[in-house]
């Protein structure tokens, strides 16, 4: 069994760590493209060809499916890497928990970079799926780029900048990005209010992670015997580990535990 995903860096991670979970003794192979981040300012048919490039790297190692990894490129890239490697490989897009968060009751935060944050893609989401929950979109400066690069000053920064433009009160929090899954309890402490309750975080590694198996063929085992294999590619090319910067994070250092293969 074996489960590719693809993101510009390091928000691959989340998901790659739920497929873990789920079962131990798959084999993941991981493909990012360092030379090309971050894949969020450029424009869609750059993002695509992106995408595309690191989809088709994976596919070559012949996964049972494959995870788009990345709120953007699932946005702008999805329709075409489907094109192009479906039906041999299924295709599993990011998209943010918006419905099952609103479905546990407002008032929701959407934190989400500033170029999804009131996009037309984003506001048709809330709009079909809010269930008329309160929502607010929150836009999260410089917080993707900080976990990618692991700074821990530059994170705090920016997780308080966001936590600033929370409405108070808030009960449920929607991770919009991947990399905002690695530092998913530092967002929730922030936005909580004194003496209140800590909010809800609602991500899509787990959600993602259990559809890549089923699509693939496969049942989620969490007891399965053994560790898969992991094999790393950065623009296309084997890499021998992953990025140093992954090892800050408890789902970098989960994946780190597996066997590097070719």
């Amino acid at each position: 069994m074996k489960i590719a995903l693809v993101d510009s860096g390091l928000g691959l991670l989340a998901a790659a760590a739920a497929v873990r979970r789920l079962r131990p003794d798959a084999d993941l192979v991981l493909s990012s493209d360092p030379a090309g981040m971050p894949w969020g300012p450029r424009t869609p048919e750059d993002i695509t060809a992106h995408a595309l490039a690191c989809a088709e790297a994976a596919a070559a190692h012949g996964p049972d499916a494959l995870i788009v990894a990345c709120n953007t490129a699932s946005v702008h890239a999805l329709p075409t890497l489907r094109a192009e490697l479906e039906p041999g490989i299924p295709v599993v897009g990011t998209v943010p928990a918006v419905k099952p968060a609103a479905s546990a009751g407002g008032p929701v935060a959407v934190w989400a970079t500033p170029a999804t944050t009131g996009s037309p893609y984003q506001r048709r989401l809330i709009a079909e799926f809010g269930q008329g929950a309160q929502i607010a979109e929150v836009p999260c400066h410089g917080l993707a780029d900080a976990v990618e690069s692991a700074q821990e000053e530059a994170i705090d920064v920016a997780v308080g900048a966001a936590a600033a433009l929370t409405p108070p009160g808030v009960r449920s929090v929607v991770l919009g990005c991947t990399h905002y899954e690695l530092v998913g309890e530092r967002i929730r402490a922030a936005v909580a209010q004194p003496g209140g309750p800590l909010p809800a975080l609602f991500g899509s590694a787990e959600a993602v992670a259990a559809q890549a198996l089923r699509r693939g063929g496969h049942r989620p085992d969490p007891s399965a015997p053994g560790t898969g294999g992991l094999t790393v590619l950065f623009s296309g090319r084997a890499a021998e580990r992953l990025p140093e910067a992954a090892a800050t994070y408890a789902e970098g250092r989960l994946l780190t535990a597996a066997t590097l293969t070719p």
